[in-house]
């Protein structure tokens, strides 16, 4: 009935009453009437029909009703994200209970000069169940002040909940009883610590964001059955069921120096017919991950771990992590193998995928691989690994040679590193390096990841995929509308956003003096990558195949890539039973991977904010070099060279009067017709750094500046 209906309030194109649909289903009788009820309600839930207040039923698409996200602001009112379609502005007396974060339905009441005005009818998911703040205590109030002020939530603590609790704790508080609009009264999940303590503001933030540090007991009583080292009844075990033995190989793995998870190794040898076998070996950490378990569950709540600027918050714990699944110099480890012939072009002609077991030679660091890569200087220990490091690097640039023919575009984004001292305090901030020791581990493992995803696919198994859908044509000429009204000329027409297009754009921008603002900008033209059992091949890396398979410590999907090959290579687990239950699972798996990560993302990149306002607040008065990255209209961001922005506040442009040009993104002057525009390099002096609003200002460097600000 329900196909019925629909077609029903699709051909009238408008709302009908209960009594009309009844008539026109020719459901009048009674046992007819109540299915069509329930077929209604049930449209109603699925949100395809709409039921009016003069209840009439139309089709949601027709209605003035919008599904969508609550983005709150600090001013108190907000406004509904709506995919591909305008934002509705909320006014704080039409949240009806919805708060920033939940998925709602937006009635549209106002069509304005401004935008659409509406009001929230309906929560339809709530996203945010717990939320981070600070209590304090006001008179006989117990309050918990959000960090967050987007949620516009006053929390109060009865005086039973108030346990243990001194103003300026850090706390995890949920909704437990509405007061009045936007007023509850909360219940204590868990007290952080006290917002003096060291570290506890990375803390905070990782809570905000569902990153938890420590792990279930049923984790840690799991743990115990984990052994310290690999038995030689495993090895057996491995080598009687095909797996190799690579203990006497030479297998080496390079990460940064203070890296302690482990999860990659590999080798190298140059074969008898000229071409290379690259080995790529990488931790077998579902051998110990098993589903169903404890540590298995966890891992898939957390997805992925999180490092922020002077902690790893793990996937695995640290027995894991550290210890029996990190590949450890002189230990032996299993491990999951992915062993690659390539031939002088690039191209693999030949691989094998098997279990294995290896005992890393050398624990290397890029630092040392670096200074002999880049400088020939050897460090102690690394003179019997030269050959090898010299042939792997040969190979990687015939791999990196090979992407670049086929599309790849290298956006070579600088990152900046926060680095701390003994109490968490930020210290400096730093760009962070990637030499030729880095892109070399980069090319081996899209090689390899390329590989094993090629392999599944073509077995037409389910399975899990990075992929990285096509840029859309309209923000790619929004784009190069941009940089026209900049004054650049891209040489060619943009036909299609093929990789090997975008590739020659940003090619053509590399001379220019805006270049690493411009390919940032250039990169947020791109979709993200995520996770997805349906292969659509990755844009940016020109692959039209491609997964994660090689930081299974650190990843789940990269772990869930490990127990399928297990499943379908090594075990020919292949029942028709076991695919299907794949094939329902695998999707589950591959959207909690990409909202985890996203999750894992903000919160870094939230740390990273606060942490750069706190360095900040040490370096009030001075001046800096930057480049104008962003112009809005309130102002314009200045970019400093390690990476530190912070606004040029309209407000304080007092030789002219400003007003923002959209199209160019230009503030424009009366008597400074040129304005200030993205790229343009200015002197600033710092003025204000506010560690927990994560906000640092500038002011131009003017001798006027220089008397109210300077030091």
């Amino acid at each position: 009935m329900k196909e019925q209906i629909l077609e029903i309030l699709k051909k009238e194109n408008g709302a009908l009453d209960i009594h009309t649909l009844a008539r026109l289903l020719n459901a009048e009788e009674l046992e007819k009437f109540k299915q069509l009820i329930k077929e209604l309600n049930e449209l109603e839930e699925s949100l395809e029909v709409y039921r009016t207040n003069k209840d009439k039923y139309m089709l949601f698409e027709n209605s003035n009703l919008r599904k969508g996200i609550l983005i709150g602001k600090k001013g108190g009112y907000a406004f509904v994200d709506v995919e591909n379609e305008e934002d509705i502005f909320i006014s704080y007396e039409n949240f009806n209970d919805a708060i920033s974060g939940d998925v709602v339905i937006a009635e549209i009441t106002k069509h304005t000069e401004k935008g659409l005005e509406g009001r929230i009818v309906r929560v339809v998911e709530r996203k945010q169940q717990q939320f981070v703040g600070e209590y304090y205590q006001k008179g006989k109030d117990g309050i918990v002040q959000l960090d967050d002020a987007s949620f516009n939530l006053k929390i109060f603590l009865a005086k039973e909940d108030r346990h243990g609790l001194v103003d300026g704790h850090k706390v995890l508080v949920k909704l437990h009883r509405k007061i009045k609009n936007n007023e509850y009264y909360g219940k204590i999940v868990k007290i952080i610590g006290h917002k003096d303590d060291p570290g506890i503001d990375i803390t905070t933030i990782a809570y905000k964001h569902g990153i938890e540090e420590e792990f279930p007991q049923e984790v840690i009583d799991e743990l115990q059955n984990i052994p310290d080292s690999v038995s030689e009844e495993e090895i057996i075990n491995r080598l009687n069921h095909n797996g190799r033995d690579l203990r006497e190989e030479t297998i080496f793995t390079i990460d940064d120096e203070k890296t302690k998870d482990i999860d990659d190794a590999i080798s190298i040898k140059k074969m008898t017919n000229g071409n290379y076998e690259l080995g790529v070996h990488i931790a077998d950490v579902s051998y110990y991950v098993k589903v169903g378990s404890a540590l298995y569950e966890e891992a898939l709540k957390r997805g992925t771990s999180v490092y922020l600027a002077d902690r790893v918050i793990p996937m695995l714990p640290h027995q894991l992590s550290n210890g029996i699944c990190s590949l450890n110099e002189g230990e032996d480890r299993l491990t999951q193998s992915c062993v690659m012939e390539i031939d002088p072009t690039g191209e693999i002609v030949h691989f094998e995928i098997f279990e294995s077991v290896i005992r890393s030679k050398k624990k290397m660091t890029y630092q040392a691989v670096n200074q002999l890569l880049e400088q020939n200087k050897v460090c102690p220990g690394y003179e019997a690994f030269q050959d090898d490091l010299y042939m792997m690097k040969e190979l990687a640039s015939i791999l990196r040679k090979h992407k670049i023919e086929k599309g790849y575009i290298d956006f070579d984004i600088d990152e900046p590193t926060i680095l701390v001292d003994e109490e968490g305090k930020a210290i400096d901030v730093v760009l962070r390096e990637r030499g030729t020791g880095e892109k070399l581990i980069e090319d081996f493992m899209i090689a390899a990841n390329e590989t094993v995803a090629s392999c599944i696919y073509n077995m037409d198994l389910p399975f899990i995929y990075r992929v990285h859908g096509e840029p859309s044509k309209e923000k790619i000429d929004i784009f190069l509308h941009f940089i026209a009204t900049l004054g650049y000329k891209i040489e060619g027409k943009i036909r299609n956003a093929t990789p090997k297009e975008m590739q020659k754009l940003l090619e053509s921008l590399q001379d220019k003096k805006e270049y690493h603002i411009l390919s940032k900008l250039l990169l947020r033209c791109m979709q993200k990558a995520v996770y997805d059992d349906k292969n659509i091949g990755h844009f940016g890396l020109a692959s039209s195949c491609y997964t994660h398979f090689t930081s299974p410590i650190r990843r789940f999907p990269d772990t869930t890539v490990h127990r399928l090959l297990r499943e379908y290579l090594y075990l020919c687990h292949l029942s028709k039973d076991n695919i299907d239950y794949l094939s329902h699972e695998l999707p589950v798996i591959a959207e909690h991977s990409s909202e985890k990560e996203r999750d894992s993302v903000e919160c870094e990149r939230e740390v990273t904010d606060m942490k750069m306002a706190e360095y900040m607040e040490d370096h009030i008065g001075e001046i800096h070099k930057g480049m104008i990255n962003t112009v809005t209209k309130y102002g314009f961001y200045v970019e400093l060279p390690n990476l530190i922005e912070g606004l040029v506040s309209i407000n304080t442009l007092t030789d002219d009067h400003y007003i923002y040009d959209e199209e160019s993104q230009t503030l424009r002057g009366k008597k400074n017709v040129r304005g200030y525009r993205l790229g343009d390099n200015v002197e600033i002096i710092v003025i204000s750094a506010k560690k927990e609003e994560k906000q640092i200002d500038f002011v131009l460097n003017t001798e006027e500046n220089r008397k109210l600000y300077g030091k």
